[in-house]
């Protein structure tokens, strides 16, 4: 699975508030809406910056606080292709991961914004087309990879009529 697309720059501790304002939280019947401010409390032009593909790109603990599943919903139906972080709190990272959306721990340190990125989550890379560098990513466990390759957790079990990994037959 590779993926392209600009960076999005965000420091450490981003959390999932910021992600998923609460004042928006009436919205949550309206994901399409919610969407509309992912991320605005954090940066109030990223909305009207983000494109389809594009990376957020951020520091240590991406996704802290409360178990907003919506968080990841509303980043992917924005156009958030994955997120690259330090590191994650684990609902997030989890959330991130069922609903088809990669969480890749890497260095960000080396990655400005407006950077074209490559991930390649089959190989454990990512690629800064920019400039011309690469950087290792924490591997992926092979279940997860199969969630993502199958559009996350909900669309894996409707492909296999169950969770179909590891070292089981494919349906």
């Amino acid at each position: 699975m590779k993926l392209q697309g600009r960076a999005h720059l965000f420091g450490d501790d981003i959390s999932t508030d910021h992600i998923a304002p609460g004042r928006y939280y009436h919205l949550r019947s309206n994901l399409p809406e919610f969407a509309k401010h992912v991320l605005e409390d954090a940066d109030p032009a990223f909305p009207s910056r983000v494109r389809p593909g594009d990376f957020v790109v951020a520091g240590s603990n991406f996704g802290l606080g409360s178990s907003r599943e919506h968080a990841p919903t509303i980043m992917k139906m924005a156009g958030v292709s994955a997120v690259l972080a330090k590191s994650f709190a684990r609902i997030f990272f989890r959330n991130a991961i069922n609903i088809g959306m990669p969480a890749v721990v890497c260095d960000t340190e080396g990655i400005s914004a407006g950077d074209q990125l490559e991930l390649d989550l089959a190989a454990g890379r990512v690629r800064n087309l920019t400039q011309g560098t690469e950087l290792d990513v924490v591997p992926l466990p092979a279940v997860m990879l199969r969630l993502l390759e199958d559009g996350g957790l909900v669309e894996h079990v409707k492909k296999h009529g169950r969770l179909a990994v590891g070292g089981e037959a494919s349906d």
